[in-house]
């Protein structure tokens, strides 16, 4: 029995009363005319907004994907401790924990010496950094993740679930429009396949992936360039006589490639991402015709003298590395100063290789910035030119991301010899990997001056919490419960506002504050 506002009640806290206003969400009911928020796409992006949304009954959210369900395997798998940290806001964090493979350590193997067709493990590396944060990196599978999302969002009081088999084919914006001034085209891909229902919004945000409609739909261009180096992923069942097949490690062979390898969760599985062909500046990944058969030739290639022999594909995928980004996250043109309406986030507006292990990771602290924004504008606690901030610090965030993780993908694609170039006579993967530890941990964002974040005029009086930069928790015990707890395991992803007072041993200033309040 806990005691709410409303009074006392039995069963699970975590789902919440449902909200009277919520929608019918059966199996393909008829859309609604008017919503406040559509989001385009349920990958990691649109259900870690979905889910945050959800917590607000009086916001009509609407999620559409179209695929006819849930994915079930395979995509991303990694997440970093400041993905973890934002997991213990959703209320979600030790599911996770309890469910992954945690990546404690990293794994250098290069070319023996004294056989060079040979690899030889060089070094270890530990993955967290001590202090960085009380979350551990783990590895997941992007379809459970998933599922986490959805379940948050169906204990909610919005009862808010996805709506399958629709995406979004086009939307227009009517810039004299006070109310639902986004009118969204959607496209049945189920049923009744290619019939098109338009609903008016509010705001729509599109995380519906790298061939975005929403980007197109307010003229956003993805820039950059191609490596033209084609890489194929499998996760698999696999006898070998790899000593360090259940630790992440980094190989680079003499002359055959490079390989990621990063175990799964469960103790069995893992995966591979292998390094294939160099591709002509007009060739495609796709016309070479590459099978899960190459890849496990190539892997065992590089990973000489060592064998592994697949026993079960469980996915499979070939890809090749871009880094691409757009102007702008909003459909605010260059040089208007009007609130923006429409957003894009994760691989709608960036793209990168998965080495990093940033994509949905990044993807999500996306819309974990976007999120709370928009909950506040709905009610009326800000004023709704708080929206531009998204764009402006995410774009300097996705930015860094690319920028680094084209280097990163440069030195781990680069020959051991030229990787050789370390002042104390290190490999320049590892150390270049050490040096990346705080910004794979995704705790080296931070954000500007603005109308959000105030200047350092006063940093002095607390060096441990840099102004713009994530809160960054510590053990502590609450005086009222004796309870050890985490100081950062206070907050939650509701849309309120924490102060935290820190206080010397002159109580004095605190006893003023607390009675200011």
């Amino acid at each position: 029995m806990q005691f709410y506002v409303d009074g006392f009640r039995g069963g699970d806290p975590d789902i919440k009363n449902a909200a009277p206003n919520r929608r019918d969400r059966a199996a393909h009911a008829p859309l609604p005319e008017k919503v406040d928020v559509v989001i385009a796409g349920t990958g990691p992006a649109g259900l870690a907004l979905a889910a945050q949304l959800a917590q607000f009954p009086e916001i009509d959210t609407m999620i559409v994907e179209r695929d006819p369900k849930n994915i079930a395997k395979g995509k991303a798998d990694g997440i970093n401790t400041r993905t973890m940290e934002m997991f213990q806001a959703y209320g979600i964090a030790e599911r996770v924990k309890r469910e992954s493979y945690w990546v404690n350590q990293t794994n250098f193997w290069m070319p023996d010496p004294d056989n060079k067709g040979h690899i030889k493990r060089i070094g270890r590396v530990q993955d967290v950094a001590d202090d960085s944060s009380e979350m551990p990196h783990i590895l997941i599978n992007q379809a459970r993740l998933h599922q986490l999302f959805l379940d948050v969002m169906a204990n909610s009081p919005s009862r808010l679930a996805p709506d399958y088999s629709w995406s979004v084919k086009d939307l227009t914006i009517d810039p004299d429009a006070e109310e639902y001034p986004v009118t969204v085209t959607l496209e049945d891909t189920g049923v009744d396949w290619g019939q098109t229902r338009k609903v008016r919004a509010n705001y729509v945000v599109g995380c519906d992936g790298a061939r975005s409609n929403v980007r197109k739909a307010i003229g956003g261009e993805l820039h950059g360039d191609a490596a033209h180096q084609a890489w194929g992923v499998m996760d698999i069942l696999a006898n070998t006589d790899f000593p360090d097949v259940r630790q992440k490690c980094l190989i680079a062979s003499e002359t055959e490639g490079n390989i990621l390898i990063l175990p799964r969760e469960g103790g069995y599985l893992f995966r591979m991402y292998v390094e294939l062909s160099k591709l002509n500046p007009d060739e495609r990944v796709a016309e070479r015709g590459f099978t899960q058969d190459d890849m496990i030739a190539a892997a065992n290639r590089i990973m000489a003298p060592y064998t592994i022999d697949v026993q079960e594909v469980v996915w499979w995928s070939i890809y090749e590395i871009g880094h691409r980004m757009t102007d702008r996250f909003d459909d605010v043109p260059e040089g208007s100063d009007r609130n923006p309406r429409v957003f894009t986030a994760g691989d709608a507006c960036h793209t990168h290789s998965p080495k990093a292990g940033q994509g949905m990771n990044v993807s999500m602290q996306d819309t974990f910035n976007l999120g709370w924004k928009l909950a506040h504008v709905f009610q009326g606690r800000a004023d709704a030119s708080i929206l531009k901030s998204y764009s402006a610090e995410r774009w300097a965030e996705a930015k860094r991301l690319v920028d680094t993780d084209h280097e990163w993908a440069r030195i781990m694609s680069a020959p051991p010899g030229e990787s050789m170039a370390d002042e104390g006579g290190e490999p320049r993967i590892v150390s270049q990997f050490k040096a990346n530890l705080e910004f794979t941990g995704g705790l080296a964002v931070k954000y500007g001056e603005s109308a959000l974040i105030g200047p350092a005029t006063h940093q002095a009086l607390a060096k441990g919490e840099e102004i713009g930069r994530r809160f960054h928790s510590a053990p502590v015990v609450r005086v009222a419960d004796a309870k050890q707890m985490q100081l950062g395991h206070v907050a939650e992803a509701d849309g309120r506002w924490r102060i935290y007072a820190f206080a010397g041993k002159d109580h004095g200033p605190l006893r003023a504050l607390a009675d200011w309040l």
